[in-house]
């Protein structure tokens, strides 16, 4: 059984039915014919980022993606520490 796939436009209505309009998540999810944990997430999800709650399949928000470049460039720079602080030990003993 193949997993439903719903666009982002149905999910923003969905969202807007529960929270604009009042209606209970149970109560929408049977009128949509959906799980009311998916529609509790994505309510979850629209309530932490109103701008970009559903980045789509396989797309990162961008503070995720700022967030993987950082880690890569802090891996950097420690591993020129690393060579920096062993080219410092090796000469403090080669001037001894």
């Amino acid at each position: 059984m193949d997993r439903r796939k719903f666009s982002e436009e149905f999910k923003l209505e969905a969202v807007k039915l529960v929270r604009e309009r009042g209606v209970s998540i149970a109560q929408a999810a049977r009128d949509l014919g959906l799980h009311p944990t998916v529609l509790t997430r994505w309510v979850k999800a629209h309530a932490a980022d109103p701008v970009t709650p559903f980045p789509g399949h396989g797309q990162k928000k961008p503070e995720q993606l700022e967030i993987e470049r950082l880690r890569r460039e802090v891996a950097k720079l420690k591993a020129e520490r690393d060579i920096l602080k062993k080219a410092a030990a090796y000469f403090a003993k080669e001037s001894m």
